[in-house]
């Protein structure tokens, strides 16, 4: 049987090049995505070019109903759940700290902390063998500013990510005896439009000499990491936290 992956935030970026690269080896995907439904449906009808199996659903991860009507829809279309990659992820504007408005701290925690929660507890209670499930895999999706912290661009965004670093960590050894593995990876500087998204679409260009391999990288270089940790080939690897950062 194909696995059948969930995979938050698939639209665009780092999400979409997920989605494509566990296509390729057959995985059956469940893309949600919150606002680019145009996007989200480019990226399933790529998919189905490649002859893979997809289900599109809108989802605010902060809303736990909205959570669960993605992963019932999942369920329902494609068969039991094996897979999360917890993708779904905000910044806000940069800005230093202190003109960060609250209203914008919230809504980060909200999406990237509470999000990633809420779907790995229902991933857990779909595929841990506790839970009358087979087993599977949880991938979160970090940054490198968990351990930076993000100094003048996103403090807030960075606490975040260590927050979802620490749930990786908690989680893999609470479901390590009932068959699913947890796992974090922590991107670096990513050509994706999160950049625009936050105020400046030429950031992963500039002083690239802060990166020790002088260069952003790809999204399919993300998806790479993300790949293998669902993998039989990790079999082995709960609770890391995977750098891919090139060298930062």
């Amino acid at each position: 049987m194909s696995p059948v992956t969930v995979v938050t935030g698939g639209s665009r970026g780092i999400g979409a090049a997920v989605v494509l690269r566990l296509a390729k080896q057959g995985h059956r995907i469940g893309i949600g995505y919150e606002r680019a439904a145009n996007a989200a449906l480019d990226v399933a009808e790529r998919v189905r070019d490649m002859g893979g199996e997809c289900v599109v659903v809108q989802v605010d991860t902060s809303v736990e109903e909205r959570v669960d009507a993605l992963f019932d829809a999942v369920k329902e279309r494609l068969g039991p759940i094996t897979g999360l990659v917890n993708n779904a992820g905000i910044t806000g504007p940069l800005g230093r700290f202190t003109e960060t408005p609250v209203e914008v701290m919230r809504r980060v925690v909200d999406v990237n902390v509470l999000g990633a929660m809420t779907c790995a507890r229902r991933a857990a209670l779909e595929m841990s063998t506790r839970h009358g499930g087979d087993g599977g895999a949880i991938v979160n999706i970090s940054s490198g500013g968990a351990t930076l912290g993000s100094p003048g661009e996103y403090v807030h965004y960075a606490a975040s990510k260590a927050a979802v670093d620490a749930l990786t960590i908690g989680l893999a050894k609470e479901l390590a005896l009932d068959g699913v593995r947890v796992n974090s990876v922590q991107p670096g500087m990513t050509v994706t439009d999160i950049h625009a998204a936050m105020g400046d679409p030429e950031r992963p260009w500039r002083n690239p000499e802060r990166v020790p391999m002088g260069r952003p990288g790809e999204p399919d270089e993300i998806a790479a990491a993300v790949e293998w940790l669902l993998s039989p080939d990790a079999s082995y690897t709960t609770g890391a936290v995977l750098r891919v950062a090139g060298g930062l």
